[in-house]
């Protein structure tokens, strides 16, 4: 420390000074606006890419709700179509089961008259091959009994008690 005080030099110290004023006046004149300048524009970018992020952040926000609102109305829209699609379903399962229903009944009615036309034709093919049993019957019944004239008398005697005159 003792060299420092002995090698100090008054003229050389003030010609510092002086140097540093005029520096100093020099850039404040020359450099200090443009650096307060491109500070405050590097501010001013720095604010702008803020509001920019914020406002891009808002956008996103914004664009996040409109899709979750947009999905909620897909949803509702296909539940109604799945609701839709299950009653034109059922809706079709019922006509099919009517139509059916209609059919087999139309179809039960079909047999049931073909029954009854059977039972009729059978019925009537029975009587006519009765009397023809019965006429051949009779026809031996009466041959039997027409073979003698005591038993032919006694039949026309036999048949005109039963007739009535009116």
């Amino acid at each position: 420390m003792g060299d420092l005080f002995n090698d100090f030099s008054i003229g050389l110290f003030a010609i510092q000074t002086v140097l540093l004023i005029v520096l100093i006046l020099l850039m404040a004149k020359f450099a200090w606006k443009p650096i307060m300048n491109s500070l405050t524009e590097r501010e001013e970018g720095i604010q702008g890419a803020l509001d920019a992020a914020d406002k891009a952040r808002r956008e996103m926000e914004n664009l996040q709700a409109d899709n979750q609102r947009l999905l909620q109305e897909a949803r509702l829209e296909r539940d109604t179509m799945f609701k839709e699609a299950r009653e034109i379903k059922a809706k079709m399962i019922e006509d099919a089961k009517g139509e059916a229903q209609e059919q087999a009944n139309s179809m039960i009615k079909q047999a049931q008259e073909a029954i009854e036309s059977e039972k009729r034709n059978a019925m009537a093919e029975l009587k006519n091959q009765v009397a023809v049993l019965s006429v051949d019957i009779a026809e031996k019944v009466i041959r039997e009994e027409l073979s003698n004239k005591s038993k032919q008398l006694e039949l026309v005697d036999k048949m005109l008690g039963e007739a009535r005159l009116n």
